[in-house]
C-alpha cells in the first residue's frame, strides 16, 4: 500500500477523488407541442380560462384606478407566458436565455404586464401625500357651526339609545323564538341604522345557515328582515310575499358583489349597506367609489347602484340625486379618514411632521344620530397630541357628506364614560359610546348604560365641558330630569331653561287601582313602581315627580300622567293623584260564621 502522503497517487486518490460528486447528467430536451399556430391557440386558450375563472371569483373592476385590476392583468399575462414556455420546450439558458424566449414569443403579453407595473408604480407616487397633501385636505370641506345655535334638543324618539352589540343581541333573541326560521335561516351582521318613518331604527336581513340550507331555501329566497326600534328596544320580523334573492348571502348569479360587477363591470364599490324605503321594501344601497389623487389616492364617493334586494331591478343616482329615503351613501370610516387628511395637512405636509401647528385628528369610535330625516356621524375631534380633551367634534351627513366642524372644549368620550360608569361602579354596567346632545344650551354626552347580558338598564348624561357633573336614571326622562337638576345647581343654566322637553311633549293620563308596588333606591334617591290593575306596564316616578307617592297603597285609586313615549324599562310618571284611597272603599259584606 502507498504510505507516501506527498504522492499524488496516494493510496489510489489520483485515479478518482472519493468526495467529489459525478458531473450532473445533460437534461432531457423537451419536445414542443405541435407547430407555432397550435402551440398558440392552446395558450390563448388556457389564459382565457384561467382569467374567466379569475374574474368570476375576485371580481376586480376594469378600472385604472383599482389595484385589484393591475393584479388581475399581471396574473393573466404570467398564465400565458407560463404557458408558451411548458407547450414550446423550453428549459430556460439562464437570465439571457429567458430574455430572449420573452422577446421572441411572449412580447405582447410581457409588454402589457411591464407597462401595467410601470402605470401602477407612477400613478401610485403621483399620489404619495407628500407630494398632494392639499388634494388628501380638500377631500373634505368642513364648515363652521354654532353648537348652540344649530343643534337643537330632539325628541325622545330620535335618541338611538340600543348600540350595535345589543342590537345584535335582541335581533339574535327574536330569530330564536320564530320556530319556522330559526333552524334554517341566521340573521346578517348588518345592522343599518337608518331613519324610517321618523324613528331611529337598525335593519338587517337573514342569511341562509349553511350550504345545504341554502341549496333547501334558494327557490324562495329569504322570508323576513328585522327592524329593531332603538328607542323602545322592540324587534319586528317584517316577512316578505316575495323572499329576498339578491344578497351578500347569496352565491353565484345572485350574489350581490357578482350581480353588480356583471352590470358595471367598471365600477368600484364601497360596501354595500342594507336599507329599506318609507314602505318597508328591502334594499341595497351600494357607494360607486372613485380615485382622485394619483391613481390609487383620495378615495371618494361619487354615486351609488341601488338594488332592489327582492327583485334586482337597479339603477345608478349620481351623489346629488340620491333618493332621501336613503341614509348611507357615505361610511363613516370614508368621513373620518378624509377628516384626518383635512386636519393632518390643514397646513401642509411639514407641519404635519414637524411643529404641527392647529394639527387635528378624530377620536377612536363614533355614533349616529337622527336629524331632519337623515343620518348624521358623529366623532369628537382632538389635538395631535396625546391627551384626554376635545377641542370640539363633527357632524357629518351620511348621504351628502355636508360636514360641520362644532367648536366645543372638553372631556373626550372615553373619559365621558368612565365617568358615568363610576357613577353607577357598585352596578358595573358598561357605558355605549356616547351621543352629544343640546341640553339647556349645554353640550352633553348621553349614553346607555349596560349590564353584563348586553341589556339597556339605564341612562347617563355627562356635561362636556364639565364632566363631573353626571346624572343618571332608569328612563330617559328621568336621565334628562336629573340631569337638568344638576346644571340648575351648579349655575350653567337659569330656571326658566330646566324644563324637560318631555314636559312639553303630550302626556296623557291613566286610571286605576293600583294592583302591585314597589320601591329601590337609586343614588340615594327612593323610586316607586306601580302597576295599575288590568294593565302589565310598570310607571316609574321618585318623591320630586310626585310627593304623593311614599303614601300610596294597594288598592288605592289613582290618577297618573304619565310622559309619553319616553322609552325604559318603566314608563315615567309626571304626576301622581290618589282619587280613592284603599281605606275608603266598602268592604264587602261577610257572612257570619266566614
Amino acid at each position: 500500500m502507498n504510505v507516501n502522503w506527498n504522492d499524488p497517487d496516494f493510496q489510489g486518490f489520483a485515479k478518482k477523488n472519493p468526495f467529489q460528486k459525478d458531473p450532473a447528467a445533460p437534461k432531457k430536451a423537451r419536445k414542443a407541442i405541435g407547430n407555432a399556430f397550435g402551440r398558440t391557440v392552446i395558450n390563448l386558450v388556457v389564459t382565457v380560462l384561467f382569467a374567466a375563472v379569475y374574474y368570476y371569483v375576485v371580481l376586480p373592476p376594469i378600472n385604472l384606478h383599482s389595484g385589484d385590476f393591475y393584479t388581475f392583468l399581471v396574473l393573466t399575462c404570467g398564465v400565458y407566458v407560463l404557458c408558451a414556455m411548458l407547450t414550446s420546450g423550453f428549459q430556460g439558458t439562464g437570465a439571457k436565455g429567458y430574455f430572449q424566449f420573452l422577446k421572441k414569443q411572449c412580447a405582447i403579453p410581457t409588454a402589457l404586464a411591464a407597462l401595467a407595473i410601470v402605470v401602477a408604480i407612477v400613478g401610485s407616487v403621483a399620489g404619495w401625500h407628500v407630494f398632494r397633501a392639499a388634494a388628501y385636505r380638500d377631500l373634505l370641506t368642513v364648515e363652521e357651526g354654532d353648537f348652540a345655535a344649530e343643534v337643537e334638543e330632539i325628541s325622545y324618539r330620535q335618541i338611538p339609545m340600543l348600540d350595535r352589540d345589543s342590537a345584535t343581541k335582541l335581533g339574535n333573541r327574536k330569530l330564536g323564538e320564530l320556530a319556522d326560521m330559526v333552524s334554517q335561516f341566521e340573521v346578517a351582521p348588518d345592522y343599518t341604522q337608518i331613519n324610517y318613518q321618523g324613528q331611529p331604527v337598525r335593519v338587517t336581513p337573514l342569511e341562509y345557515g349553511d350550504w345545504i340550507k341554502w341549496l333547501n331555501n334558494r327557490a324562495k329566497g329569504l322570508p323576513a328582515y328585522l327592524v329593531i326600534d332603538m328607542v323602545t328596544q322592540n324587534v319586528d320580523v317584517v316577512r316578505l310575499e316575495d323572499g329576498i334573492r339578491y344578497t351578500t348571502a347569496e352565491h353565484f348569479s345572485r350574489n350581490l358583489y357578482r350581480y353588480l360587477r356583471f352590470r358595471y363591470p367598471t365600477y368600484i364599490f364601497d360596501a354595500p349597506a342594507f336599507e329599506i324605503d318609507e314602505e318597508g321594501n328591502p334594499w341595497w344601497v351600494c357607494p360607486r367609489m372613485t380615485r382622485t389623487v394619483g391613481l390609487f389616492g383620495g378615495t371618494d364617493i361619487i354615486g351609488a347602484v341601488l338594488v332592489n334586494a327582492v327583485t334586482g331591478e337597479h339603477s345608478y343616482y349620481d351623489v346629488a340625486d340620491v333618493p332621501e329615503w336613503v341614509d348611507h351613501v357615505f361610511t363613516a370610516e370614508l368621513i373620518i379618514r378624509q377628516y384626518d387628511y383635512h386636519g393632518r395637512y390643514i397646513n401642509g405636509w411639514l407641519n404635519s411632521m414637524f411643529g404641527q401647528r392647529n394639527v387635528t385628528e378624530t377620536t377612536d369610535g363614533y355614533n349616529y344620530i337622527a336629524i331632519d330625516d337623515d343620518v348624521y356621524m358623529y366623532t369628537g375631534i382632538t389635538s395631535v397630541v396625546s391627551d384626554e380633551s376635545n377641542i370640539g367634534f363633527i357632524l357629518s351627513n351620511q348621504r351628502t357628506k355636508e360636514t360641520r366642524f362644532y367648536s366645543v372644549a372638553g372631556a373626550e368620550e372615553y373619559s365621558a364614560m368612565d365617568s358615568a360608569q363610576g357613577q353607577v361602579q357598585q352596578m358595573r354596567y358598561t357605558a355605549t359610546f356616547p351621543l352629544l346632545l343640546n341640553i339647556s344650551r349645554q353640550p352633553t354626552y348621553f349614553m346607555a348604560l349596560k349590564d353584563a347580558a348586553g341589556l339597556v338598564k339605564m341612562y347617563a348624561m355627562v356635561n362636556v365641558s364639565q364632566y363631573q357633573i353626571v346624572a343618571t336614571g332608569a328612563t330617559v326622562a328621568e336621565c334628562e330630569s336629573n340631569y337638568r337638576v344638576m346644571l340648575l345647581q351648579n349655575g350653567l343654566i337659569e330656571d326658566d331653561t330646566a324644563v324637560s322637553p318631555a314636559e312639553q311633549e303630550t302626556l296623557y293620563t291613566v286610571t286605576g287601582t293600583v294592583a302591585e308596588i314597589r320601591s329601590a333606591v337609586v343614588e340615594g334617591n327612593t323610586h316607586y313602581y306601580l302597576r295599575i290593575t288590568g294593565d302589565d306596564r310598570w310607571f316609574e316616578g321618585s318623591v320630586s315627580d310626585a310627593a304623593v307617592l311614599p303614601l300610596v297603597n294597594v288598592g288605592d285609586k289613582v290618577e297618573l300622567v304619565i310622559y309619553a313615549a319616553a322609552g325604559g324599562v318603566a314608563e315615567p310618571i309626571h304626576s301622581a293623584t290618589v282619587v280613592t284611597p284603599a281605606s275608603a272603599v266598602t268592604p264587602a259584606a261577610v257572612t257570619p260564621g266566614e
